[in-house]
């Protein structure tokens, strides 16, 4: 393996810069920031298709697939994902009860996921850590906020338009007042 960072000259005599250890690192950033989200995929997945009647059973299926996990962590995921302890093992509450499902509140997404606001005219660019843009910006759409037109979710960033520049400082002033508590 070549040293991280180092420079090397290929046979055409060309300048070889060694970036693997970058990806390397974007990657661990990446699935650091997105291993919330991924580890609430994949308990949705383990439940749909195992009986898991304890945090335990879920933990080690959890390890099996190698996301590691304490239990006040799981804990929270469960409650987080709305998960009930049934029967049959953990489950999503009833038909009946998610007739009208329930999203996570526009404020708690805010809080969690976004890190940075910034304005330009009636347009607001919010970052958020990676993979969460794109929830963030469906709760922006639902909120009912009417300075809000709509919103464009990417990855790691939201683009929300606003009625006017003076509609667009509101809604910034507001996530910023999420944010800070």
């Amino acid at each position: 393996m070549f040293p991280k960072g180092q420079l090397f000259v290929d046979e055409k005599g060309s300048l070889v810069h060694i970036y693997a250890s970058i990806c390397i690192n974007m990657h661990l950033y990446a699935s650091e920031s997105m291993s919330k989200l991924v580890r609430h995929r994949q308990i949705l997945e383990l439940i749909d298709e195992y009986p898991i009647y304890t945090q335990e059973e879920l933990r080690k299926k959890l390890a099996h697939n190698r996301i590691e996990v304490n239990q006040a962590t799981l804990s929270r995921d469960l409650r987080e994902l709305g998960l009930i302890k049934t029967a049959e093992g953990y489950r999503p509450p009833p038909a009946e009860e998610t007739a009208n499902p329930s999203r996570p509140p526009v404020a708690h997404l805010i809080r969690e996921f976004v890190r940075e606001v910034k304005q330009a005219g009636n347009l607001l660019v919010l970052k958020t850590t990676i993979g969460s843009a794109q929830p963030v910006a469906v709760a922006l759409d639902n909120a009912g906020w009417e300075e809000n037109v709509g919103t464009i979710g990417g990855d790691d960033t939201i683009l929300l338009i606003a009625s006017t520049p003076s509609a667009c400082h509101r809604v910034a002033d507001r996530i910023r007042e999420i944010i800070e508590t």
